[in-house]
Order: structure tokens, then sequence, then C-alpha cells
């Protein structure tokens, strides 16, 4: 079956960077959109970065300029690099995609990955 895997969590100071990973598999035939998620304890999930499959972007406003998603179409991967990173950046981090496989196309499905935790500290 169908799974997205994250990569690349984990401790870092405050201005460090991070860079995250997350990795389709099973039978995909095609991955229109790519998300990046995070929720921290006691709030709501944040919908963070956004890629479609022209590689158009869109951020939320509190890490624009500092994270850029990016993504390899033919690797089913992507990735979200985080820079100047903030105590309150600190969050599970999940990666989402919208999914079709060959018996399913054109339709496709929403996959998460089970999350990878981001903590900012010094």
């Amino acid at each position: 079956q169908v799974q997205l895997v994250e990569s690349g969590g984990g401790v870092v100071q405050p201005g460090g960077s991070l860079r995250l990973s997350c990795t389709g598999s099973g039978p995909i035939y095609r991955i229109s959109v790519m998300r990046w998620y995070r929720q921290a304890p006691g709030k709501e999930r944040e919908l963070v970065a956004t890629i479609t499959d022209g590689w158009k972007t869109s951020y939320v406003d509190s890490v624009a300029g500092r994270f850029a998603i990016s993504r390899d179409n033919a690797r089913n991967t992507g990735w979200l690099q985080m820079n100047s990173l903030k105590p309150e950046d600190t969050a599970v981090y999940l990666c989402n995609a919208d999914i079709s496989t060959r018996s399913e196309w054109p339709s496709h499905v929403g996959y998460w990955g089970q999350g990878t935790q981001v903590t900012v500290s010094s």
C-alpha cells in the first residue's frame, strides 16, 4: 500500500537549520500536491508549506523567507528546508500528499506520514 515516511527531525539550537524529507512508497503513479503541516502541544495542526506538481509554492506567514519546500517527482520525495529556526517552530512536522495509483487515476487520495519531531531549544 501507499505510505509516506518523514525523516530529518531532531533537536537544534535557535538560529539553526534542519532539512526534513518525505518519501512515498508503494504503487504510486502520480503525486499532485505535497504539504507540510506542524502540530505543537496544545495547538491546532497548522499548514506550513505547500508545493504543487507544477512547483508552485506557498507558505504560512510565520515561516516565509525562512523555510523552503521542494520536491523530486521521479523519487516521490519532498523536502522542507528550515533555516533560522525559532523556539516557536518546535512541533511535530507531518507530510501530507495527494496521491494517485494507476488503478485510481485520475482520482487522488490524501495520505499522511507518521510525523517527525522538531525541537528548537538552547
